[in-house]
């Protein structure tokens, strides 16, 4: 029996390889709750530089099942979330008991008023938390389907393939940096929270 632990990259990494980044970006991408506390970010930069091999080591991930599968699983994630949001999904937030669902839920709102459709469903993407109920969120306010697929897609493909690539990047140039993943982790959990600092600093300027 192999224990599997869902919110650490490396053990689903290790267990399910690019299966399990299919797996846990989809939820991550729209499914509420259960996508709050699963890995994204520091899924995808790790599982980028296991596909990258060395002359003594040969890659523990195919980059090419990494890329596809980071981006089936957050465009079909990003579109589930919709979904979610379309039928029921202003029942599910309004009677959430997470601060931090709402407090999400209400940044989400803000970036669709604030950036339109497009622009705040790419820039969504690359934003913790929020890209979790920005989906939802988009059902929930009736953007259209055909508006909210393309744009959504746009930066689904975008955030996991730049992610993905970034760790392929590091790993090809640096010796034996997959021995570093929990670092690398922590630099990208930083960089990821670092939007959420910007824009509560904005909020903060503009009260």
């Amino acid at each position: 029996m192999i224990a599997v632990d869902p919110l650490n990259s490396a053990s689903v990494l290790a267990a399910f390889g690019a299966i399990g980044v299919l797996v846990v970006i989809f939820a991550e991408s729209g499914l509420l709750v259960v996508g709050f506390v699963l890995p994204g970010d520091t899924l995808l930069f790790p599982a980028g530089v296991l596909c990258a091999g060395t002359a003594h080591q040969p890659p523990r991930l195919a980059l090419w099942q990494v890329l596809v599968c980071a981006a089936v699983g957050a465009v079909a994630g990003g579109q589930a979330g919709y979904l979610i949001g379309r039928h029921g999904g202003r029942a599910l937030l309004a009677h959430t008991s997470s601060r931090r669902v709402e407090a999400a839920a209400a940044r989400a709102e803000e970036l669709l008023a604030r950036y339109g459709y497009g622009k705040a469903l790419v820039i969504g993407r690359f934003v913790p938390l929020v890209r979790t109920v920005l989906h939802p969120v988009a059902g929930v306010l009736g953007v259209p389907v055909r508006t909210f697929t393309l744009w959504q897609t746009v930066g689904a493909v975008l955030w996991s393939q730049t992610l993905v690539l970034a760790g392929y990047s590091l790993g090809t140039s640096v010796p034996h940096i997959d021995d570093y993943l929990l670092p690398l982790v922590g630099v990208v959990v930083v960089v990821s929270v670092l939007p959420l600092l910007i824009e509560a600093w904005r909020a903060r300027r503009e009260r």
